[in-house]
């Protein structure tokens, strides 16, 4: 193998050397974390090998909970890939510029995401060539199929809006990085397709980018609306709600918002982007996760107050599980930890701080998939019409170890795909242009401070 010498690379600026250094440049740090996910993702995969032989009877999921933390995963996975739409869509259309530097990362976030979600969700159909009977008998009249249709656009189109946005970096690591292993050179020469930086290519490009977040934008929003309908349009307790649409969007721009907090800390201390990713993102951010909770919070009461005002029936033993009963507990944590305590703690800019707000949206984050939990799981167990003299595991559900080797090891694939993309491509845009206004709001919070 080839042994690179980092002092040839042509840098055309120190912006550019501290941009692209982890591109080449491999740590023993990065070796060791890429160990240790292709561990836990081996363990996955021999776990789903013997589900796959022996069948679904090895997890714990039966007539009643015929839903388990698979699909709590794959609603999951879909929530965070929102974050892209977020930050591609609204933010920049909204002339945001202080997101533009956290732009890459959400659109790598967002598409390593959807594809884990639709890895997930071949794995909770038992046998993989089961989705391949979905496509050959579609039937347009089953929700399956349009959250089929609606994940695969989303896909499709969440990579070409991460193509579009790297283009001209791409290029710059095709002439700069000079050094760099021979497949890298001819991927580099591929994929930036003869981009030299010129101007009328940069106003095409500008207006495909444009382009395309509207049109991404009523998917990214359909996309959980739809995986809300396959939960609506099944009759369950806690299912059986209009609400269920927005409810899901609020709480997916939530997360995926805490999820891109987290991946600022960690690529901005690994790969020591202070001067890129400052404290002024870190407020900004904070604020925003703010305003988002506070709208899921809303959907949350509104989910909740109907039911548990009238408690009619199975609905009501449904709310009498989640507020009282077996679920209680991870209930209320999941209210209070993930989502009340958050938005009271980043009302104050102390918490808004690289640190805290770390620990904050580690919080959200777990509430977030507890909440995907609890939203599964406890409905499936109080059916309308329940079966009489069942055995005792249908009534219960404790997911087995084989369910949580393919759960660890599909976070795994998604820190692994998200790992793979910031090594090869730039996870900050390169280009100066990018970063100017950024500079500019940054420079005047330090003046103000100073004064």
């Amino acid at each position: 193998m080839k042994k690179i010498d980092i002092t040839k690379q042509k840098y055309a600026s120190p912006r550019e050397k501290d941009l692209l250094k982890h591109v080449v440049e491999t740590s023993w740090r990065y070796k060791l974390w890429m160990g240790f996910l292709l561990v836990i993702i081996l363990i996955g995969m021999y776990a789903y090998y013997r589900q796959v032989r022996y069948g679904l009877i090895v997890t714990a999921m039966r007539d009643f909970t015929s839903w388990g933390i698979y699909i709590s995963n794959f609603v999951f996975f879909v929530a965070v890939s929102l974050v892209g739409s977020l930050f591609s869509c609204i933010l920049k259309l909204n002339k945001n510029y202080w997101s533009k530097p956290l732009v890459r990362i959400s659109e790598v976030i967002a598409v390593s995401a959807i594809m884990c979600a639709a890895v997930i969700i071949i794995i909770d159909m038992g046998r993989p060539d089961r989705f391949f009977y979905v496509i050959k008998y579609m039937r347009i009249q089953s929700p399956i199929i349009w959250d089929v249709i609606i994940i695969s656009t989303y896909l499709i189109l969440s990579i070409l809006l991460l193509y579009i946005s790297i283009l001209p970096d791409i290029a710059i690591c095709r002439d700069r990085l000079t050094e760099v292993a021979n497949w890298k050179k001819k991927m580099y020469k591929f994929l930036s397709i003869n981009w030299i930086n010129h101007p009328k290519q940069k106003a095409k490009l500008e207006r495909m980018s444009k382009m395309l977040a509207i049109v991404v934008l009523p998917i990214a929003f359909a996309i959980h609306t739809v995986t809300s309908w396959l939960f609506a349009t099944t009759w369950r307790p806690g299912w059986d709600s209009t609400n269920l649409g927005p409810y899901f969007v609020s709480g997916a721009f939530m997360a995926g918002a805490a999820v891109i907090i987290v991946a600022m800390y960690i690529i901005r201390k690994q790969l020591k982007l202070q001067a890129y990713i400052t404290n002024s993102h870190f407020d900004k951010m904070g604020k925003l996760l703010v305003l988002l909770s506070l709208v899921y919070l809303y959907f949350n009461i509104n989910e909740y107050l109907g039911p548990a005002f009238k408690m009619v029936g199975v609905e009501g033993e449904h709310i009498t599980e989640l507020f009282v009963g077996h679920y209680a507990p991870m209930y209320w944590l999941v209210q209070i930890g993930g989502l009340i305590l958050p938005i009271l703690l980043l009302m104050f800019k102390w918490f808004r701080r690289p640190v805290p707000i770390l620990i904050i949206s580690i919080c959200v984050i777990l509430g977030a998939w507890f909440k995907r939990f609890l939203i599964v799981i406890p409905s499936l167990q109080h059916p309308y019409l329940p079966i009489q003299d069942v055995d005792e595991s249908y009534l219960t559900y404790h997911p087995t170890w084989e369910e949580w080797a393919i759960t660890f090891a599909s976070f795994a694939s998604l820190l692994f795909f998200i790992t793979v993309l910031m090594k090869i491509f730039p996870v900050l845009p390169v280009e100066e242009e990018e970063l100017v206004a950024e500079t500019v709001v940054e420079s005047n919070i330090l003046q103000n401070e100073n004064q």
